[in-house]
C-alpha cells in the first residue's frame, strides 16, 4: 500500500527584487525526505500578500512525498 507525507512550507518573497528568502529551507526539505526514502509526488502553490509593514508576498507551497519501494 502506498505510503504519503504532506508538507506545507511558506516562502518568503524578497521585498526588493524577485526570489525567495528560504528556498534553502524547502532545499532542506526535499533532501530530508529523500534521505527518508520519499519521493516529490506533487506540489501545489497558493499566494497570498503579507498585510505586514515589513514583508513580501508569500507563497505557500503544500508538497506531497511518496514512499519509494
Amino acid at each position: 500500500m502506498p505510503q504519503y507525507i504532506v508538507l506545507q512550507v511558506t516562502l518568503k518573497e524578497k521585498l526588493i527584487g524577485t526570489g525567495s528568502r528560504n528556498l534553502s529551507e524547502l532545499e532542506n526539505i526535499l533532501n530530508e525526505q529523500a534521505a527518508k526514502g520519499y519521493r516529490l509526488h506533487t506540489i501545489t502553490t497558493a499566494s497570498a500578500q503579507s498585510a505586514g509593514l515589513l514583508g513580501g508576498d508569500r507563497i505557500q507551497a503544500t508538497l506531497v512525498f511518496e514512499k519509494i519501494h
